[in-house]
C-alpha cells in the first residue's frame, strides 16, 4: 500500500454559512481525517483477511500435515495456518539440517516454531551425497528438494501425517527458473499458499496480521545458493560462506551499520560481498570500511580476490560486476 501521508493543508477555511458553520466557542475538531487513506487501509485489511481465510481453508482440507519448514516467512505462515486450522496435534514442522543450513537459521527456526506452539522435528539430510547436488550445474535445487522433501515425506508417512506442505507461493510458480518446484511436484507436495492464490506480498501481510516474529525477516536461501554455478558444492565451501557472512555482520555491527541483506558469493574467480542498498551506501560513505570488510572476509579462508557490490537476488549465477575495491588473499577455491 502506498502511504498517502497526512491530509494536505490549504490554509484557514472561509466562513461557512448555514448549519455547517462551527458555532462560536465550539471545540476544535482537530485535523481533517484522510478518508482516502482510511479507505485504503480498510481495503488492505479486508484483502488480508480474505487471503488468510483462503489459506486456512486450503490447509484445513489437508486433514493433517508435515510442513517442510525452513524458519522463513513463507513456511512459517504455512505452519501457523496449519496450527490454526488443524490444531498442533495434526500439524508438525520438519526442518532439514545439513551443512547448507546456517546455525543461526536453525536456532531461529526452533524459536519460531516454539512461539507458534508447533512441534519441530529436525531431520539430518545428506544432500552432499547426491552427485547432481554437488555438481551445481544449474539444477542443484532440484536434487536438494528431491532429497529434503523425500525425507520429510518419509517422516510424514511413518507418523500418520496425510500430506507434506511447502511454502511455495504464487510468485514462486511464476519464476523463470525454479528446478526445486519440479521435485516438489514429483513428490506431490501440497502448496497451500499458491493454491490459495497468494503471492509474497499477501504472505507477508498475513504474517504481520498474525503477529508472526518473522514477518519482516528477509529471504535467506541455503548457503549453497552463494556458490556460483559450475563450482562444486562441498562442506568446506559451505562452512566458508557461513563464516564469511558472520564476519561481515560482526564487522558491520562494530561500525554500527545495520544491514538487512548480507551475502558472500563464491565465484569462479574470487568472492563478492553483497549488501542491501542502504547498507552498501553507508559502507561506501565510510572511509576505509569497504576495504576493512574485504580484508576481514579474505582472512576467513582461501577465497581469492574480493569485491563489494549492492545485493541482487540470484546474482551468484551471473558474472561478477566490476567493483570499486579489491583485496587479495592467498589462493582461490579449488574446482
Amino acid at each position: 500500500m502506498t502511504d498517502a501521508g497526512p491530509a494536505a493543508h490549504h490554509g484557514p477555511a472561509a466562513p461557512a454559512a448555514g448549519p455547517a458553520a462551527a458555532a462560536p466557542g465550539a471545540a476544535d475538531p482537530g485535523p481533517a481525517r484522510d478518508t482516502a487513506a482510511d479507505g485504503a487501509d480498510a481495503a488492505d485489511a479486508a484483502d488480508t483477511e480474505a487471503a488468510a481465510a483462503a489459506l486456512l481453508a486450503e490447509v484445513g482440507r489437508l486433514g493433517s500435515v508435515a510442513v517442510a519448514y525452513s524458519g522463513g516467512v513463507d513456511s512459517t505462515v504455512v505452519l501457523a495456518a496449519a496450527v490454526r486450522a488443524l490444531g498442533p496435534g495434526r500439524a508438525v514442522a520438519v526442518i532439514a539440517d545439513s551443512p547448507a543450513l546456517a546455525r543461526g537459521e536453525l536456532t531461529l527456526a526452533r524459536d519460531t516454531a516454539a512461539d507458534l506452539g508447533a512441534e519441530l522435528v529436525v531431520l539430518d539430510t545428506d544432500e552432499l551425497s547426491v552427485a547432481g547436488y554437488r555438481a551445481n550445474a544449474g539444477d542443484r535445487c532440484y536434487f536438494c528438494k528431491q532429497t529434503v522433501l523425500g525425507r520429510v515425506a518419509g517422516y510424514a508417512a511413518e507418523n500418520g501425517f496425510a500430506h507434506v506442505a511447502t511454502g511455495t507461493h504464487l510468485d514462486d510458480r511464476r519464476a523463470a527458473h525454479r528446478p526445486g518446484l519440479r521435485a516438489a511436484k514429483e513428490l506431490a507436495a501440497a502448496e497451500p499458499l499458491a493454491a490459495a492464490g497468494l503471492g509474497k506480498a499477501a504472505v507477508r501481510a498475513i504474517a504481520r496480521t498474525w503477529g508472526l516474529p518473522v514477518a519482516e525477516k528477509p529471504g535467506m536461501p541455503c548457503l549453497a545458493s552463494r556458490i556460483a554455478v559450475g563450482i562444486t558444492v562441498s562442506k568446506d565451501r559451505l562452512h566458508l560462506v557461513e563464516r564469511a557472512e558472520e564476519r561481515v555482520r560482526e564487522t558491520l555491527d562494530e561500525h554500527r551499520v545495520g544491514a538487512r541483506d548480507v551475502r558472500v558469493r563464491l565465484l569462479k574467480q574470487g568472492f563478492r560481498i553483497e549488501l542491501d542498498a542502504p547498507a552498501h551506501r553507508e559502507v561506501a560513505a565510510a572511509q576505509g570500511l569497504g576495504d576493512t570488510l574485504l580484508r576481514e572476509v579474505a582472512a576467513v579462508g582461501p577465497l581469492g580476490e574480493g569485491s563489494l557490490a549492492p545485493y541482487r537476488t540470484g546474482a551468484v549465477s551471473t558474472a561478477a560486476r566490476a567493483a570499486a575495491r579489491t583485496v587479495s588473499s592467498d589462493g582461490a577455491p579449488t574446482r
